[in-house]
């Protein structure tokens, strides 16, 4: 396929590199010159920072912005595409956002946490898909499956519960391990220490059912170890982590009584 993209950021960056080779990457539009054309260089495609610019001879524009900015994007490119397959990245975002305004319309959305530091291994990353005719719909399909072993055809509202679900296992997660390094560090004790606490954690919550996984001192009710860690929280004067400790610890504890 030859396939244009729209964004410069982590997620166009490894979708280039995941389609690159398979597919023709025609070019790539960024407002920002030289951040389009440092990511085009990569891929021998050309750079542009102007929407008048897009090749209409393409098979598919990828819109890989963030998403407040996927309305205004649709908005500036439809008029130059009119025929052109357009598709957003985004899990949180209807697909009716570019139907409204652009008819031949999809969802590519890799379900992935997406690190310019970090090599992506896309056959075993989740890619859903979404378009209101057939004909586009299997297109979305095959581009897809040339890169994913794993490709799911989920209707937006469907998409836009599994991102939410994400926000927690991942951007919140993370957020834990953030707080952690914070308590260790204050005591200068080696964060790395917990590294085999999380693999096992994350390792068994993709093997069982997490709410049978839940250990802790909030599952067990043990309220002296609950006091006693809020009061070391109060000590060190961290009420922000002290009111995460606490809301945290009575869902876990409301969620094992039922």
């Amino acid at each position: 396929m030859r396939i244009s993209i729209i964004g410069a950021g982590r997620v166009a960056f490894h979708l280039a590199q995941g389609l690159n080779g398979q597919h023709e990457l025609v070019q790539i539009y960024s407002r920002s010159f030289a951040k389009a054309e440092q990511l085009a260089s990569k891929f021998k495609a050309q750079a542009i920072n102007a929407p008048e610019l897009l090749h209409s001879e393409i098979d598919l524009l990828i819109i890989a912005v963030s998403d407040q900015s996927i309305r205004s994007v649709i908005e500036q490119v439809h008029a130059y595409l009119p025929d052109v397959l357009i598709v957003h990245t985004s899990g949180s975002t209807h697909l009716n956002v570019l139907q409204d305004v652009h008819p031949r319309s999809g969802v590519f959305y890799p379900l992935q946490t997406f690190s310019l530091e970090r090599d992506i291994d896309w056959s075993n990353t989740p890619l859903f898909i979404e378009a209101d005719n057939a004909e586009d719909q299997e297109k979305l399909h095959d581009l897809a499956n040339s890169l994913s072993n794993r490709v799911y055809h989920y209707s937006s509202e469907q998409r836009l519960s599994l991102h939410l679900a994400a926000v927690f296992a991942c951007n919140f997660s993370n957020y834990c391990y953030d707080m952690a390094k914070q308590i260790v560090d204050a005591e200068q004790v080696d964060f790395s220490l917990l590294y085999p606490l999380i693999l096992e954690t994350a390792h068994k919550a993709t093997e069982n059912d997490p709410r049978q996984m839940q250990t802790g001192p909030a599952m067990r009710g043990d309220q002296n170890i609950l006091n006693m860690h809020q009061q070391m929280l109060a000590n060190r004067q961290r009420a922000d982590l002290q009111n995460v400790y606490q809301l945290l610890s009575q869902q876990i504890l409301t969620r094992h009584q039922k």
